[in-house]
């Protein structure tokens, strides 16, 4: 009987990695000032490195190396989806484990968020009653308990991490005709 390794070890390397850009990008943004990079292209192309192309990317590079030098050449679509949650998860847990940390430390950067946030809602509708602003102030606060943060952050980067897993995996997939 053969032995097995698990598709989680590819997965544990890459979500460090993954958790790691991620942290360094929020400190990047956190030193240009947050408040300079909202409603900016800077600002989407971060977003969408963070929720598309490097979630794709890690986890293609993972199912890859899991699937060339970890399992002598084969992937299945269970083990690609293994391999994709886990780089995801633990990318997600590092990033959310630094900003509710970051957050202690730096008390203020909630302050200027809630700041940014009232702007927003006061640009967006001007028209709003003062109970209302601050009533979405006060949800704004709310969220970023965290006790909200991390749960729901790796609830959302463990479900990109799900769909993109099945896409790379259809990909990549190379089944062992001896397993089947």
């Amino acid at each position: 009987m053969e032995n097995k390794v698990s598709p989680a070890k590819s997965g544990v390397l890459f979500g460090v990695l993954f958790g790691v850009i991620m942290v360094l990008e929020f400190i990047i943004m956190y030193v240009i000032g947050m408040r300079s990079l909202i409603n900016t292209s800077a600002g989407i192309i971060v977003n969408i490195a963070n929720y598309l192309i490097l979630p794709i990317l890690f986890i293609y590079i993972g199912c890859t190396n899991y699937k060339k030098n970890i399992n002598n050449g084969f992937i299945s679509l269970v083990e690609s989806l293994k391999t994709g949650i886990s780089i995801t998860f633990i990318a997600a847990l590092i990033y959310a484990i630094f900003s509710v940390i970051f957050n202690f430390i730096f008390p203020d950067f909630m302050d200027e968020m809630l700041a940014i946030t009232k702007d927003t809602i006061l640009a967006k509708n001007p028209n709003i009653t003062t109970e209302q602003l601050e009533t979405g102030i006060a949800m704004t606060k709310k969220f970023m308990s965290p006790y909200i943060v991390i749960p729901s952050t790796l609830a959302m980067y463990s479900f990109f991490g799900l769909i993109y897993s099945l896409i790379v995996g259809a990909i990549v997939k190379n089944e062992n005709p001896q397993s089947l």
